[in-house]
């Protein structure tokens, strides 16, 4: 865990631009270097339910979808637990914010590896963690990646799923899938199946789409930094990467597959 620090430290001008000096000591050229015709897949909605319209004519179910509706009924009464036990309120407020803030993150990083520079963080004090955030994944996660096909990647399994993956490309020398996470405490690495799953179900569809060979996943996720009242940051982001490969990434793809005939069996 980082130690704490004074808001007046994080916060100054000084720290700010030597975190910037880092990052652009890190990475000193654009990431950005499409190698793929991907085409946006529109959602639709048909009785209620959100689908990809693909450009072969089918309506996808998406990855999460398949996911969410293929969760053991162990995860299912954690999450129920959880509720009961914040409030129903307190629950829809942390996940509310937990997305925009991921939202933001999420932005930031696209721009950077798009420009080869990160925004400005802004006068609104709700992006300041974001952007903190998106400054740590660049300068200790990035590192390791030397190039970006794209970002939010478009992918579908031809007349089975659909999804977006937040990136593709080369990371430590390996074609891979890529995934922005943000969390409000850190996570183990048995916590977080559902993530490995999500990947294999990308790679899956990178490779019947355009004749890659991925069979490497990484998370990049981000803890997000404590906040006083007025929002300035009174610790430090944590960085945590989680990479799938190997056995591993097989074990997980076979699970995959497995959900996916789950969910075809239940839903069709």
């Amino acid at each position: 865990m980082f130690a704490k620090a004074s808001t007046k430290d994080l916060n100054s001008p000084i720290l700010t631009s030597a975190i910037a000096a880092d990052v652009a000591s890190v990475l000193e050229f654009n990431l950005y270097n499409p190698r793929f015709n991907y085409q946006p897949i529109p959602r639709v909605t048909i009785e209620g339910k959100r689908f990809y319209a693909t450009p072969d004519g089918n309506n996808l179910p998406s990855v999460t979808t398949i996911l969410d509706r293929t969760k053991s009924e162990a995860s299912r009464a954690a999450l129920h637990n959880w509720r009961r036990a914040v409030g129903a309120e307190k629950a829809q407020q942390i996940t509310t914010e937990a997305a925009n803030r991921g939202t933001r993150m999420h932005t930031y990083l696209e721009d950077y590896v798009k420009t080869g520079e990160i925004k400005e963080r802004g006068t609104n004090p709700f992006s300041w963690s974001s952007h903190e955030m998106a400054r740590t994944v660049i300068r200790d996660g990035l590192k390791n990646v030397s190039e970006f096909w794209g970002i939010e990647v478009p992918l579908y399994f031809p007349k089975i799923y659909a999804g977006t993956t937040d990136g593709a490309g080369i990371h430590l020398k390996e074609e891979s899938i890529l995934d922005y996470k943000q969390t409000n405490k850190p996570k183990k690495r048995e916590w977080i199946d559902d993530y490995f799953v999500q990947l294999c179900a990308y790679a899956e569809a990178h490779n019947e789409l355009h004749g890659t060979k991925i069979r490497k996943g990484v998370i990049l996720m981000c803890v997000k930094p404590d906040v006083d009242e007025h929002h300035n940051l009174i610790s430090k982001p944590q960085y945590q990467e989680f990479i799938l490969e190997g056995a591993e990434y097989d074990r997980y793809r076979d699970l995959w597959w497995r959900k996916v005939e789950e969910y075809y069996t239940q839903h069709i």
